[in-house]
């Protein structure tokens, strides 16, 4: 921190708060001690008061974690449904998700006013249905080529 004698910032005293709940949450300060020393941090004038607050406290250091291994991506994986043809299951889930949902929405609404309304869940369901359509026919080859690695 800078010399104790300046006065510090609202950014300054919601860094040291931020500090003050990483060292609550890995089990350093009870909640009493927390809350007291979160009111002093906002309460604040300068660098000195702050550095008061955390001067008991070891430094954070972030978490080690391990490097992401790279795999080959198997025939079957990823976007792409069973050898590499297709799209995954999800993607129509989805669809038929989006589907059912707008065409009730259609259906109560038309049910509730007594009329047949325009069929507009066709701009929802034609236009996606046909781009999946036509990626799963394409076989969806341009998704991930087969070379491709993948962190895991």
């Amino acid at each position: 921190m800078p010399e104790p004698h300046l006065r510090a910032a609202d950014a300054d005293r919601a860094a040291v708060a931020a500090v003050l709940g990483q060292h609550m949450s890995a089990g350093r300060l009870t909640v009493e001690e927390y809350d007291e020393r979160l009111a002093r941090a906002y309460s604040a004038k300068t660098y000195g008061e702050l550095s008061e607050l955390t001067a008991d406290l070891p430094g954070l250091t972030p978490a080690s974690r391990p490097a992401p291994t790279m795999r080959p991506v198997h025939a079957g994986y990823g976007r792409c449904g069973a050898a590499g043809y297709g799209l995954a299951p999800h993607a129509w889930r989805s669809w038929l998700r989006t589907a059912v949902i707008v065409l009730a929405i259609w259906a109560a609404t038309s049910l509730a006013t007594w009329q047949f309304i325009y069929p507009w869940p066709i701009w929802v369901i034609v236009p996606w249905g046909a781009v999946l359509l036509s990626r799963t026919l394409a076989g969806g080859r341009d998704d991930v080529p087969a070379q491709r690695r993948r962190p895991g």
